[in-house]
């Protein structure tokens, strides 16, 4: 099986467990995603190391091993991206699985198992994107919305979108359901690793919000923030992220 599919096969299993864990439990709240979380890291980490013994391994729910930093590959997974979401019923969380290589997130899959059917976004089997909007729509945390996207999105004439997890914010601009998603609240690599990946295969921008690239499996895995929008919209939100820089 190759690393996509891998990924990809990996995302939508860990995705059905999860929805297993939610209809057949009497757990409710903070217990049952604590139990998400446990079932799926489990599954996934246990999988990915049966798979590929030699590749480096960094995961949410795991204790860091040092040992990956010394490697070239390492899988990076969120066995449950939007905790809060799972554990409220909510559609709009995910599963995040994707291959760091040197640093750079070359491939990924986000299975959305929230949505009707078994949605998997994968980075190797990129789909072509739909129209936009005159108007940009930009995803924000449903109860933290980032002062920059607020500001840039009031700048350019934009609409909030309030929504839950990150992979699952990044793959509604995937999905044209928005155009950007700006994040300056902080995150760690898991958070945006298996997003990014699958966004760059559809050819949408990936960024930190000053432009810099994204840079993984790093000794600290605090990401301040994160921009993944659509091309056209790349320029025009970073110049008025610079605008509202300190001290411009």
């Amino acid at each position: 099986m190759t690393d996509a599919a891998l990924a990809a096969h990996l995302a939508a299993e860990a995705g059905r467990l999860l929805i297993d864990v939610r209809e057949g439990s009497d757990l409710a709240g903070k217990a049952l995603g604590n139990e998400g979380d446990v079932v799926a890291n489990r599954f996934l980490c246990e999988a990915i190391r049966a798979a590929r013994p030699d590749d480096g391994l960094l995961s949410e729910e795991e204790r860091d091993n040092p040992a990956r930093l010394g490697k070239s590959r390492v899988w990076i997974i969120d066995p449950v991206d939007g905790t809060r979401e799972y554990s409220e019923g909510r559609s709009d969380w995910a599963v995040h699985v994707a291959l760091a290589v040197d640093g750079l997130p070359v491939l990924g899959a986000v299975a959305l198992p929230g949505l009707a059917g078994e949605v998997v976004m994968r980075s190797d089997q990129p789909q072509s994107l739909p129209a936009m909007t005159p108007h940009p729509r930009f995803l924000v945390s449903r109860t933290r919305p980032a002062r920059e996207a607020e500001a840039v999105a009031k700048a350019l004439g934009g609409a909030l979108v309030p929504m839950g997890s990150a992979g699952a914010k990044a793959m509604a601009v995937v999905r044209g359901d928005a155009e950007v998603y700006l994040h300056s609240g902080g995150q760690h690599e898991w958070d945006s690793c298996a997003p990014v990946a699958v966004a760059l295969a559809h050819g949408l921008h990936c960024s930190r919000i000053d432009g810099s690239p994204l840079i993984y499996n790093q000794a600290d895995t605090f990401m301040p923030d994160l921009l993944i929008c659509r091309s056209e919209w790349a320029a025009p939100v970073l110049a008025e992220v610079a605008r509202l820089a300190p001290g411009d």
